[in-house]
């Protein structure tokens, strides 16, 4: 078999965010089709605005350097190469007499265009197995595409479960003989002057394997997900968004180990759903990283000007004086990653409270999160602003403080704000200005004043509108 395929004319195999060896349709395919040349390539032209922030950055050295070692455990290796998709790959057919590309389709806006002049360049296959089920393919009985989660998730849910996980190749025959390849640090990745990824280091295992890890750790606690997801000093959370995101793991591979766990895991599988939805919501907009969904609220009053770019850098920097929203700042910092229930409430203090446009956070966290996912970060902002075709109304305003102690934070501020740590949990919520510690920065706004700015805005935006 392996002699035959050897013979042939070699398959590319295209990585992108499917950087895994189990449950790899584009992988699968071109193993029975030749033999195969594994490549990624870095194309920062094609994203444009929407390359890569740092810590995503981060993440993909690490896990370029684990597929690498995955595929030569598999007798092949990872081809890195850099510059624009269709050129990149077009050389590399020349070079090795490749027949084919195969590839997972992506639905981001440059990587659907990307696939398009790829396609016109040479013979590209694509593949699902990035979703539950292909972004599009969900519709309504009239053949339309949703906007609202509820009746998608419905719908996909009636679809579930997905195809059972294709196993990885037993080998990869090679090519006759290699392309160069990039060497991966020189693609500078990583920070260096200075390293502020050692929080990221402890904290996470990028890679195949590593997501493994983090699932099988996940299953014994998936049926209680419901009661522990919006403690953020509990880890019932599964902390696969990363691996996800770089397509480590597959949804399937996560529903098919999950699903029995019982309890309220079927909580668990609706947030797999969202990042469907997400990528559904993109598929119909895919301006929603930029453009506001509801018409005319790219006009809404947001403060501008040096107090609103001052209260920008505090609220990035974890010092707006709720003890809160700056330890989840904090933790984003640290470790890349922020509990879901405390990126809801530092999202809507920064919309709310401060008034500050929708796209300044999603921009920090697509710097700044280890799983910035375009489709998910975009929709999740659009809901807290309330701008998005399926959100939370812009006058529902969390109460960071009464949020803080319904969701039993003192644990995690004690972690994340050590300046707090000596106070008693029934003042380290909302720390009184007379025990405030002098290291503590007092608050940027007042809760009350926050919300009255920001239901005075909505009036004058509805009267102007």
């Amino acid at each position: 078999m392996t002699s035959s395929l050897a013979a042939q004319s070699p398959v590319i195999v295209w990585f992108r965010r499917d950087l895994r060896l189990r449950d790899q349709a584009a992988l699968s395919a071109a193993a029975s089709a030749g033999p195969v040349i594994p490549v990624y390539v870095l194309d920062d032209e094609c994203a444009k605005h929407r390359r890569m922030g740092g810590a995503s950055r981060w993440w993909l050295h690490h896990s370029l350097e684990a597929l690498d070692a995955a595929l030569r455990k598999k007798g092949s290796r990872l081809i890195l190469r850099r510059g624009r998709c269709e050129e990149v790959l077009a050389q590399l057919a020349r070079e090795t007499g490749a027949s084919a590309v195969h590839a997972l389709h992506h639905y981001e806006p440059w990587w659907r265009n990307a696939q398009k002049a790829v396609g016109k360049a040479l013979t590209l296959h694509l593949h699902h197995g990035n979703y539950l089920a292909p972004p599009g393919s969900v519709t309504t009985g009239t053949g339309g595409a949703y906007k609202i989660f509820t009746p998608f998730w419905r719908a996909l849910n009636e679809r579930m479960p997905p195809a059972e996980p294709l196993r990885r190749p037993h080998t990869l025959a090679a090519p006759e003989r290699w392309p160069e390849s990039d060497a991966l640090g020189d693609w500078k990745l990583l920070p260096a002057k200075p390293d502020w990824a050692g929080g990221m280091r402890d904290f996470w295992e990028p890679g195949e394997e590593g997501a493994a890890g983090r699932l099988a750790a996940f299953v014994e606690a998936a049926a209680r997900y419901e009661g522990q997801r919006n403690l953020p000093a509990i880890e019932g959370t599964s902390f696969l968004s990363p691996h996800l995101h770089f397509g480590e793991i597959s949804p399937a591979q996560v529903w098919h180990a999950v699903a029995d766990a019982g309890g309220s895991v079927a909580t668990f599988l609706s947030e797999i759903g969202w990042r469907d939805y997400a990528q559904n919501v993109i598929l119909q907009f895919p301006d929603y990283g930029a453009t506001s969904a509801k018409e005319g609220f790219d006009d809404f009053p947001w403060r501008s000007g040096a107090q609103a770019e001052a209260d920008l850098v505090a609220w990035q920097q974890g010092r707006t004086g709720y003890p809160i929203v700056d330890a989840g700042m904090r933790q984003l910092w640290h470790t890349g990653w922020m509990h879901n229930r405390v990126r809801m409430i530092a999202a809507s203090f920064l919309v709310k409270h401060l008034l500050i446009d929708w796209r300044r956070g999603e921009q920090w966290f697509w710097d700044t999160l280890v799983d910035a996912d375009y489709g998910s970060n975009a929709v999740n902002w659009q809901w807290s602003a309330g701008s998005g075709v399926d959100a939370n109304m812009f006058v529902r305003i969390m109460a960071p403080l009464s949020q803080s102690e319904k969701f039993d934070a003192a644990r995690y501020i004690r972690e994340w704000v050590p300046e707090l740590a000596d106070l008693p949990s029934g003042e380290i919520h909302d720390p009184a200005p007379m025990i405030r510690p002098r290291a503590y920065p007092a608050r940027l706004i007042e809760h009350r004043a926050g919300r009255e700015r920001a239901l005075g805005a909505w009036e004058r935006f509805k009267g102007e509108g």
